[in-house]
């Protein structure tokens, strides 16, 4: 799932401790990963692949020595490398423009991407992250391609936020090498990221990737193979409560909103913020955790949710959800 812009920064700031963790620290401990794969060059891939060659570049990374000697940024599509290419390069520029990044940093953290259509390339790196489209069955056969390819100490990562990591890891060949490693977006500004572990992890490879999130300055938080992980699994009912509450006629969109700001303190309210995220994006995280997980009565779809997604009302994308929109700015409650 996408939780993203300044607001959602915001929320997450609010709701997630700032707080760092010794095995996750940077500054004594080396990193096992010389060369970085990262797959799909989309909103999560290309800011994952900016961050890793920043943590490269020498004055720019808070270890001793470079986390990495080249970092593959790897699409199948040339359109879609040219895209993520330019959205790195726009980045860089306005970080040298506003003084955040010097030149000469700059230029080293580019020299450190490889930009490629070759899969081949991808074989002997030492860690791969995959950032595709959330697609169990693509993501299940490039793991199953990787896995009979990529040297035999490689580890396999899925950015997925919504799906089983599990039956990833075991597609891929190599379950014992195989983690979860959910950024948020954008990933370039969010601090945390999500490092997820299965029954098949070897601790060891667990332990080196948490060091390497802490390497590329971001706080890791663990977490075993559940769905949602940490902030999806408390996230997504709490807004499905909420669209809930106003199904039902209980309270308003305005007052729900209200509430959780005031009584809360949160800096904005669930409601907001899933016409934020998309409507159509909500609803495609819980339809499939429902299908999953039949049983479980904290996961279920609002009648009031499924209406909206078939009138095409997903919020912000569309300029009407639970709120009217006129682009990122948020207008009266729809009636």
């Amino acid at each position: 799932m996408i939780i993203s812009s300044s607001l959602v920064r915001r929320v997450a700031a609010s709701l997630l401790p700032q707080r760092t963790r010794s095995h996750s620290s940077a500054s004594t401990v080396g990193t096992p990963f010389d060369k970085l794969g990262v797959i799909g060059l989309g909103l999560m891939g290309h800011g994952i692949v900016q961050v890793a060659a920043t943590a490269s570049s020498s004055s720019s990374s808070s270890s001793s020595s470079n986390v990495h000697s080249e970092v593959i940024a790897y699409e199948s599509n040339a359109s879609y490398l040219d895209g993520g290419r330019d959205r790195i390069l726009s980045s860089v520029e306005r970080l040298v423009s506003r003084g955040k990044l010097t030149s000469n940093d700059a230029e080293s953290l580019l020299s450190k991407i490889t930009y490629t259509t070759d899969r081949d390339a991808l074989d002997d790196a030492d860690l791969i992250i995959e950032a595709i489209v959330e697609d169990v069955e693509l993501k299940n056969d490039l793991f199953k391609d990787l896995g009979s390819r990529c040297k035999s100490s490689a580890i396999f990562a899925s950015n997925t936020s919504s799906l089983c990591v599990t039956n990833m890891a075991i597609a891929s060949g190599r379950p014992d090498k195989f983690v979860g490693i959910h950024f948020f977006n954008p990933v370039q500004l969010m601090r945390l990221v999500e490092v997820v572990r299965t029954e098949y992890t070897d601790p060891t490879v667990f332990e080196d990737v948490m060091g390497w999130v802490g390497h590329i300055g971001k706080v890791g938080v663990s977490c075993r193979d559940t769905p949602g992980f940490i902030v999806n699994r408390l996230l997504v009912p709490n807004l499905m409560q909420a669209m809930s509450l106003v199904e039902r006629g209980d309270a308003s969109i305005g007052d729900v909103d209200l509430s959780m700001q005031l009584g809360a303190g949160h800096p904005m309210g669930p409601l907001h913020l899933a016409d934020y995220i998309g409507l159509d994006t909500c609803s495609f995280i819980v339809e499939g955790w429902v299908k999953d997980f039949p049983n479980d009565a904290s996961f279920y779809v609002p009648a009031i949710l499924k209406q909206k997604v078939e009138r095409n009302e997903l919020g912000r994308k569309t300029g009407k959800g639970f709120y009217h929109w006129d682009g990122d700015k948020r207008g009266d409650p729809v009636e």
